[in-house]
């Protein structure tokens, strides 16, 4: 069989349950990526590594810890020569190309890929039509010259500002304008994330993000006609996922399963049964770049933290896919929430060394209706003002039943009948800590002590973003 080309679409700020075929509650969000479902292998336990824009992405590109590639945050990676995927792939034969995103996906500033567009050129990101014309003349170029390609193609849908939302009047000011998502949503047809309270603001928050779900899923649709067009799509490898949850409190920006569970779809016709749910092997961000390299035939950088998970695909049983190992370290406001969390098929640990009672969370979550219209009703609603708090202040340590709990509603980390699961993650992280060289081993070993977690925070501040050439 002839090298498989490779496609790669990232939506941008989607909650795994936002698609139909993951379970999502509201009607008609996604029938593109749920038709990709349908027709390849989609992951219940599909995890980015962290749950950022920028960060996320280049886990995927390099296959390593943030901590490790030096890419924990908004800037290019801290560390000089660290191999990343389209630089690997090229030196193999393969066209590389990207829509959208283009720096938050491209670790080293001075890589070029052979055809790259940006938010600018694509309808702020939010024009299926110009995805679909971008995408079959890359296609079409690599099928001329009789060459593999690699394609990366990010929408910036469902970001803010949603469709619809008083604050996107520059909608029309675009050239090319972004278009009207297929399908709109009106509040009343919505149902509310279990994490959000259902009040009317929110309700009209999550109808117009629904409303950029739908988009993102106009513009999946039309990338994978370029491949039926092309007459490809037997031999390609496409994986659909999203960078990160939503951007509402309790998802994006932290360690929850709302944050970095994804909507993972892998399709593969030559290779992939089709219709198949995978609920045992967990797939994380990091595993993208081996997994690609390993379909090909190329041997891993030394360095690389993630596997491939090819047998899997093919259909096979994998051992060491029964946990996944996340993190956060800095929000786009370069503000340090150093964040670690464990999780398996049902328990998660979350250790929070930022968390102290005084130090507050912001992120960018907060900017949205949603959040203004929870502080205003917690003034007559004292278990949402609890709800509230616990989003801005945290606590060290927390520990949820995820299965039962997927909302993390209920921190039970002072629950003694579950003392024995909540040492065997912590435990597990710390032995993980240890093995990657986690700089918050310390604190974390330490978490008694005050003056280790704030040891960790001075150390955070001096060295993040700082570029190390060594």
């Amino acid at each position: 069989m002839a090298r498989p080309n490779f496609v790669l679409i990232t939506a941008d700020d989607m909650n795994w349950d936002a698609v139909g075929a993951f379970g999502c509650p509201t009607a008609g969000t996604t029938p593109n990526i749920d038709r990709l479902a349908a027709e390849g292998l989609r992951f219940k336990h599909g995890h980015v590594t962290i749950a950022v824009c920028q960060p996320s992405r280049s886990a995927l590109m390099t296959g390593r810890y943030p901590h490790l590639s030096g890419g924990e945050g908004f800037y290019r990676l801290r560390y000089k020569d660290v191999p990343i995927l389209p630089a690997i792939l090229r030196t193999e034969g393969y066209d590389v190309g990207i829509l959208g995103k283009v720096p938050h996906s491209t670790p080293y500033q001075a890589f070029q890929w052979d055809m790259a567009r940006d938010q600018i050129h694509l309808g702020q990101g939010r024009n299926p039509k110009v995805y679909y014309q971008y995408a079959k003349n890359f296609v079409q170029d690599a099928i001329d010259g009789d060459r593999p390609f690699f394609l990366m193609a990010n929408s910036h849908d469902p970001h803010r500002p949603f469709y619809g939302n008083d604050k996107a009047e520059w909608y029309g000011e675009l050239d090319p304008p972004a278009v009207l998502p297929s399908r709109t949503f009106a509040p009343e047809e919505v149902i509310i994330p279990g994490f959000l309270p259902d009040i009317p603001d929110v309700r009209l928050e999550i109808a117009e993000y629904y409303n950029s779900v739908r988009r993102c899923d106009d513009t999946v649709g039309r990338l994978l006609d370029v491949l039926d067009e092309a007459g490809v799509a037997e031999n390609t490898l496409v994986m659909f996922l999203s960078d990160n949850g939503m951007a509402f409190p309790f998802a994006k920006t932290n360690c929850y399963l709302n944050s970095t569970r994804t909507p993972w779809v892998v399709r593969w016709p030559a290779v992939v049964q089709a219709g198949c749910v995978d609920a045992k092997h967990f797939i994380a961000a990091i595993d993208y770049l081996p997994t690609v390299l390993d379909a090909i035939g190329v041997d891993v950088p030394d360095g690389v933290n993630g596997k491939s998970v090819l047998p899997v695909l093919q259909g096979a049983e994998q051992a060491g896919c029964e946990q996944v190992f996340t993190q956060f370290h800095q929000t786009s406001a370069r503000s340090n929430y150093p964040m670690r969390c464990v999780q398996n098929a049902r328990f998660g640990y979350i250790f929070n060394p930022w968390s102290d009672g005084e130090r507050a969370f912001r992120n960018e979550s907060q900017s949205g209706r949603s959040w203004q219209a929870m502080q205003e009703a917690a003034a007559n609603d004292p278990k949402l003002a609890a709800r509230n708090y616990v989003f801005t202040y945290r606590v060290l340590e927390e520990f949820y039943d995820f299965a039962n709990d997927p909302n993390a509603l209920h921190n039970l980390i002072d629950d003694p009948n579950y003392a024995g699961e909540i040492q065997g993650l912590r435990n597990a992280l710390e032995s993980w800590m240890v093995e990657t060289g986690d700089p918050a081993l310390n604190a974390f070993r330490g978490r008694a002590s005050q003056q280790a977690l704030d040891d960790l925070m001075d150390h955070l501040a001096d060295t993040i973003g700082q570029r190390v050439d060594e």
